[in-house]
């Protein structure tokens, strides 16, 4: 992999499933109404791309973007 991989929640889409969060505790936080957020500046630490991805096609709103850099 060339860059850094980066994940993104889009606070608009985001219904507060927190499948991400229960997929990928390291990558995403809830906030106090449920939803999630990524964790920092949204980059992905080594070894936690493929769960980045897990969280992505598990959401159900489609809110999570995975972007590399």
């Amino acid at each position: 992999m060339s860059g850094k991989l980066k994940i993104h929640v889009d606070q608009d889409k985001c219904q507060g499933h927190a499948r991400c969060k229960s997929l990928a505790p390291e990558l995403f936080k809830l906030d106090e109404f449920g939803n999630a957020h990524e964790i920092g500046d949204g980059t992905v630490p080594a070894g936690l791309e493929d769960k980045a991805y897990l969280a992505r096609s598990n959401c159900p709103e489609i809110a999570i973007e995975v972007t590399e850099e």
